[in-house]
């Protein structure tokens, strides 16, 4: 019986990116971020949820697409990885949910050898669509 998971399908620029629905805990619209000094330039900074401090970083710049351009359609993806951590990744624009069978995956793209395959668990493939599988662990856990 093949295993199917739900994705959140999010956009930088054209490109389209696949978080596993489990761990989103939220989706928010761009607000107010407050900068933290000496930090990772991909570490935009905090916000307050909910009287809940958490940290905010760029996928775009993370994954070495340059700066972000703030639109009405940027979102800001709470995500929960680990039970105790929420972490704010501000995206492009949230697409839609998929359904994808692990037969729908293509888990060799993800061992390219490649600065940034390292944050691939894959890629998927949905109605003439590709869409590449973050591993959201990897990339919080990365410290580049």
């Amino acid at each position: 019986m093949e295993e199917i998971r739900q994705y959140i399908v999010t956009k930088l620029g054209p490109e389209n990116y696949g978080i596993e629905i489990g761990i989103v805990d939220n989706i928010v619209r761009m607000q107010k971020i407050t900068r933290v000094p000496k930090v990772q330039p991909y570490y935009i900074g905090v916000m307050n949820i909910r009287g809940e401090i958490i940290p905010v970083i760029s996928l775009r710049k993370k994954l070495g697409l340059g700066e972000d351009v703030i639109t009405e359609e940027s979102r800001i993806l709470i995500v929960k990885p680990e039970p105790q951590a929420n972490v704010g990744i501000l995206v492009d624009e949230v697409d839609e949910v998929v359904m994808l069978e692990d037969k729908d995956i293509d888990y060799e793209q993800s061992k390219i050898k490649d600065a940034n395959a390292i944050f691939l668990e894959g890629v998927g493939k949905y109605e003439n669509k590709l869409v590449s599988i973050l591993n959201i662990s990897t990339i919080l856990m990365d410290k580049n």
